[in-house]
């Protein structure tokens, strides 16, 4: 028999998931302005930055299809 988990069990378990995909998301635009800024590759760079904001727009999805937002 599975255990259930509660709303705000539910909640903090999503929360550590999600923020890791933060943390990607900006490492990764991070690293791409590291790219551009010390070794001058700007295409490099470019694409890195995209794939952090493809990594950021995913987890603002996840976020919106997870949970309502309370207006």
């Amino acid at each position: 028999m599975k255990k259930r988990l509660t709303r705000l069990e539910e909640f903090e378990i999503m929360k550590l998931v999600l923020d890791k995909f933060l943390w990607l998301g900006f490492g990764i635009m991070i690293y791409g302005i590291y790219i551009m800024a010390a070794l001058s590759d700007i295409v490099k760079g470019m694409w890195l930055l995209f794939g952090g904001a493809i990594v950021l727009i995913i987890f603002l999805i996840i976020i919106v299809r997870e949970y309502e937002i309370i207006k």
